[in-house]
C-alpha cells in the first residue's frame, strides 16, 4: 500500500477517535446532570400534579393543581392546552399573556341607557363549548373584551365573566379551565409549555374523567373540593341541575363538604334547589370579584328595578332563582368596592345560618327572601336591593351605613326581628336615603323590632332627603347590648317609634314574615 494511503488511513482513524472523545465529553458536560436519577428524583419530589397523572374517575369540573418547587415563579406568558385524547381534538387553551380583567373602573358612558325592555332569561345549555364568551344577551352590545381579557361563560351567561386562569396560593398554582369543557368518560392530556413555569419547564400528563354523570333520580349530588364526590366545585353541581324544576316533590339537594371553594359562582333559572353545607364556617365559597373586575356593559346602565341587566360583580350570585334554600355556608368576596358576597334575585327564597362577607353592598337581595340566624358583614350599604326581605335573629356589622333601601310600592322593604346591629365605623347608621342623581325612593321601608344596637349614631337614619320623607321607617324597643333602651331623641322626624299598646297590631303584622313577604309558604 502506498505511503500516502497509509498516512490518510491513520489520519482518519485518529480523527474519528478524537470526534468520539469530544462527543463523550460533551455528553458528560451537558447531558449527564439531567439524566442523573437523583436529580430527576429531586424534581419529581418538588412538583406534584393534580389530577394525579393517569388517574381515573376525575370530576369533569376539576381544577388543575401544580405544587411548585421552592422559589419557582409563574411566567407572564405561556399556553396551557387541554387535548381530548378520546375525541382527538383540543378542547381548551389558556393564554397566560392575557390580563384576567380590568383593574380600573370603566369610563362613564353618557349615552348608556337603561334596559329598554325587561331582560329575558333564556333557557338552554349555553356553555363555552357551543358559544363564544362575550356573545351579547339582552340589550347589551357585543363585548369589546373578546381577545383583550380572559373571558368564560358561567351559568349560561353568554356575555361572560372575567376570571383568573391561574391563582397561586403559597407554592400551589391552581389552574381554572374554561367552564364545561370536559366530558364524562374521556381521557385528556394537559400540555403546559415551558413559559408557564420557566424553572420547571414543560409539563404534560393525562387523566380520565368519571365514566358517567350522577343519577338525577337520586335528587342529591355531593360536592367536595378534594375531587372525591360527584363534583369538585359548587358551580359544577349547579350546572348539572336542570333549570326550573317543576315542584317541591322534584327538589334537588346539593350537599357541600367542608372545604375552601375559591370559585366565582353564578347560576340562573334554578327552582326548588337546596344548597346545604356541612358547616357554616367550614364551607367557604369565595372569589376576588367586584364591579371593576366584572362591570356592567358600557352601553347599559344598571338599576334596581325588575328586568334590569344582570350583575356580574358578586362572588356568589343566584339570579332569577325561586323557592331556593341556602343553608350552612360562608359566602365571601375577596375584593373591596362594590362587591357582594351574595347576590340573590328571585322569589320565596330561604337563607339559614349563612355568613355573608362583602364590601360595599355585601348582600344584595331582590325579591321575597327570609334570612334566619345569618351573619352579614360589610363596609357600607351592607344590605342593598329592593326587597322584600325578612331578617330573623340575624347579626349585622358594618363600617358605613347598613342599608340603602330601594323598594317600590309593589312590596315591603327590609324588616328585622330580634336582630343585632354592630357599628364598626362612625358612619354606621341604620339606613340612608340620599338623593341618587336626582332620584330617590319615596316608598322605601325599614322596620326594626326588638333589635340590639351597638355603636350606632344617635341619628340612626341619615341622610333622609326631602323626596324620601314619605318613606316608612319604624322602630320598636331598640336597645343596647346590656338591655337598656337606646336614646332615640336624635332620630330624624320621619322615623316613627312604635308604642307597645297603641301599635300592637302593627307590630304583630311586621313580626309575621307572611305579611312582609306576601306569601303563604317558604321552602324551609
Amino acid at each position: 500500500m502506498p505511503n500516502f494511503c497509509i498516512f490518510f488511513l491513520n489520519f482518519a482513524v485518529r480523527y474519528f477517535q478524537l470526534l468520539t472523545i469530544m462527543r463523550i465529553f460533551l455528553f458528560l458536560l451537558f447531558c449527564l446532570p439531567f439524566s442523573n436519577p437523583s436529580f430527576a428524583k429531586d424534581i419529581a419530589a418538588t412538583v406534584s400534579l393534580f389530577p394525579i397523572p393517569n388517574s381515573r374517575e376525575v370530576c369533569i369540573d376539576t381544577h388543575l393543581r401544580v405544587m411548585l418547587p421552592e422559589g419557582c415563579e409563574v411566567g407572564k406568558k405561556g399556553f396551557i392546552r387541554i387535548y381530548d385524547l378520546t375525541a382527538r381534538c383540543e378542547v381548551d387553551c389558556l393564554d397566560l399573556s392575557l390580563p384576567a380583567g380590568p383593574t380600573v373602573s370603566q369610563p362613564n358612558n353618557p349615552s348608556a341607557i337603561y334596559t329598554p325592555v325587561p331582560y329575558i332569561y333564556r333557557t338552554g345549555h349555553i356553555t363555552n363549548r357551543n358559544t363564544l364568551p362575550g356573545t351579547p344577551s339582552g340589550a347589551a352590545a357585543k363585548s369589546a373584551d373578546i381577545g383583550r381579557y380572559q373571558l368564560t361563560i358561567i351559568g349560561g351567561f353568554s356575555d361572560g365573566f372575567h376570571f383568573y386562569p391561574m391563582l397561586v396560593r403559597g407554592r400551589e398554582a391552581i389552574i381554572y379551565l374554561h367552564h364545561n369543557v370536559l366530558e364524562y368518560g374521556h381521557q385528556y392530556e394537559v400540555r403546559m409549555d415551558k413559559d408557564v413555569f420557566p424553572k420547571v419547564g414543560r409539563l404534560r400528563w393525562r387523566f380520565t374523567t368519571k365514566a358517567e354523570k350522577p343519577k338525577a333520580e337520586g335528587r342529591i349530588v355531593d360536592v367536595n373540593a378534594d375531587g372525591t364526590a360527584d363534583f369538585a366545585t359548587v358551580q359544577g353541581a349547579l350546572d348539572f341541575i336542570p333549570d326550573s324544576l317543576p315542584g317541591e316533590n322534584a327538589r334537588m339537594t346539593v350537599r357541600i363538604a367542608n372545604g375552601d371553594y375559591e370559585e366565582l359562582v353564578y347560576f340562573r333559572n334554578k327552582r326548588f334547589v337546596t344548597l346545604e353545607g356541612q358547616s357554616r364556617e367550614g364551607v367557604v365559597i369565595h372569589y376576588p370579584n367586584n364591579e371593576v373586575f366584572n362591570p356592567h356593559p358600557a352601553d347599559i346602565k344598571t338599576n334596581e328595578l325588575k328586568g334590569t341587566f344582570p350583575s356580574r360583580r358578586a362572588a356568589f350570585a343566584a339570579d332569577n332563582c325561586h323557592d331556593m334554600v341556602f343553608r350552612n355556608l360562608t359566602l365571601r368576596t375577596d375584593c373591596h368596592g362594590q362587591a357582594e358576597g351574595f347576590l340573590l334575585n328571585g322569589e320565596r327564597n330561604f337563607v339559614e345560618n349563612v355568613h355573608v362577607i362583602g364590601s360595599g353592598d355585601a348582600l344584595q337581595t331582590n325579591g321575597s327572601a327570609y334570612f334566619l340566624n345569618c351573619i352579614i358583614d360589610g363596609e357600607g350599604d351592607t344590605i342593598l336591593g329592593r326587597g322584600a326581605a325578612f331578617f330573623n335573629h340575624c347579626s349585622l356589622s358594618s363600617i358605613g351605613p347598613f342599608m340603602w333601601i330601594r323598594n317600590t310600592e309593589e312590596n315591603h322593604g327590609n324588616v328585622f326581628l330580634d336582630c343585632s346591629f354592630r357599628g364598626i365605623g362612625k358612619g354606621a347608621v341604620i339606613a340612608r336615603l340620599p338623593s341618587n342623581h336626582g332620584k330617590n325612593y319615596p316608598h322605601a321601608e325599614a322596620v326594626l323590632l326588638n333589635c340590639t344596637l351597638d355603636n350606632i349614631p344617635s341619628s340612626g337614619f341619615f341622610p333622609v332627603a326631602e323626596e324620601a320623607r314619605t318613606a316608612t321607617l319604624l322602630e320598636f324597643n331598640s336597645h343596647t347590648p346590656d338591655g337598656n333602651p337606646v336614646d332615640v331623641s336624635g332620630r330624624h322626624p320621619v322615623v316613627r317609634q312604635l308604642h307597645p299598646v297603641r301599635d300592637a297590631q302593627l307590630i304583630a303584622k311586621y313580626s309575621d314574615w307572611r305579611f312582609v313577604l306576601k306569601c303563604d309558604s317558604l321552602p324551609y
